[in-house]
């Protein structure tokens, strides 16, 4: 009888956790697979011990607060192929060890500067295929580990320069797909780029779509004298770019072989759940295939340097004649105006000279009648 009341009050707690009926588990890799299950929602009773959770190839349309709380330990996230168009600020809340998110091929319009705010190891986070403005400068403090970030085809036209100095661990970045507007405002990007690819990066292409010279360029073949006009407000990121790049490339003479490549420590993902991010379209081999296509475009890194460098220097050159020119006409003024005023003095000396003379001879001729007159 004892044996049937122990069974009874534990058979609900063995089915609290139990895998949900729409996904298949495997208690031994901690692996939940729910993907193209027609679901609209989260799956509940999952397991606490749960490190992967793939829910791709759905029709979920929103993340609720704290829509994870049952598997607080998840390192793996994929939610890439579904219809979600809002995520509360609070839907990753306790998830303190999320290594790789994937929320590409959705419809998400902005993201809230707090959704990643309690996550710091975050290492993998695609966002690509969405409808994304921007993302807010102050969500880079919750990026700093980020190995891998993916942006490509949204509609991004610009990006917080304070957003992407925050990404100091960033191996690979996509940007492709997007309606930039190479002006003023994206210099600050194009600067960064350079800073990024000499560091060893990798981005595949940032083409403009706006204003209609440049449609189709790629921003980071774009010369600077292109920026003429933004040179004026830029010059001290330029400056400072040049002294980041010379003092990067001294420590990387010293450092060069001591030290294994960030990429080298990639997160493994089981063949079994589709290698990754697979389902999403936009996730993890997008960023390896980037990562070949761009290698060839490292080689031209130097040129554009080299051009940076030509700038300033021929800036200095002109500022320098134009100085010169200017102590000439200084000393040329105030040559003139000695002299002038050296003539004056003698000009007023040869006048009073000549008004005495005068007075003299008008006094001759006074006393000449007067001593005739007396003779």
């Amino acid at each position: 009888m004892r044996v049937i009341l122990v069974c009874a009050l534990l058979s609900p707690l063995s089915l609290s956790h139990a895998c949900p009926k729409e996904c298949s588990c495997n208690s031994n890799t901690k692996v939940v697979d729910c993907r193209g299950r027609g679901l609209y929602d989260i799956p509940r009773r999952l397991h606490p011990d749960t490190q992967e959770l793939y829910l791709q190839d759905n029709r979920i349309r929103g993340l609720g607060s704290m829509a994870f709380r049952e598997i607080p330990l998840v390192r793996i996230l994929d939610l890439s192929n579904n219809s979600i168009t809002s995520i509360s600020p609070t839907a990753l809340l306790g998830l303190r060890t999320l290594q790789r998110l994937s929320l590409a091929d959705n419809s998400l319009r902005e993201l809230d500067k707090r959704l990643l705010g309690p996550i710091r190891s975050l290492s993998h986070l695609d966002l690509s295929h969405n409808s994304l403005w921007g993302l807010p400068g102050a969500m880079g403090d919750s990026l700093r580990n980020l190995s891998h970030l993916g942006l490509a085809h949204n509609r991004l036209t610009r990006l917080d320069r304070s957003l992407l100095e925050a990404l100091t661990h960033l191996d690979s970045l996509t940007l492709r797909g997007n309606p930039w507007r190479c002006d003023c405002q994206l210099i600050g990007l194009k600067l960064w780029l350079e800073t990024y690819l000499f560091k060893g990066g990798v981005v595949d292409e940032v083409l403009c779509s706006q204003p209609e010279e440049m449609r189709e360029r790629d921003l980071q073949k774009i010369p600077y004298q292109l920026f003429h006009a933004c040179m004026t407000t830029s010059y001290h990121y330029l400056f400072a770019n040049i002294h980041h790049l010379e003092s990067e490339r001294l420590m990387r003479g010293h450092t060069h072989g001591n030290h294994a490549h960030p990429s080298s420590h990639t997160l493994h993902v089981p063949m079994a759940m589709g290698e990754g991010f697979g389902g999403g379209g936009g996730g993890g081999g997008g960023g390896a295939a980037g990562m070949t296509e761009c290698e060839t475009k490292q080689r031209q890194r130097p040129v554009n340097l080299r051009h940076a460098i030509a700038t300033v220097i021929i800036t200095g050159v002109v500022c320098g004649i134009v100085c010169l020119m200017m102590l000439a006409a200084a000393v040329y003024g105030c040559a003139y105006a000695a002299i002038m005023a050296k003539y004056q003095r003698e000009l007023k000396k040869n006048e009073e000279l000549a008004a005495a003379q005068g007075a003299d001879h008008a006094t001759a001729d006074e006393k000449e009648p007067l001593e005739n007159a007396i003779a």
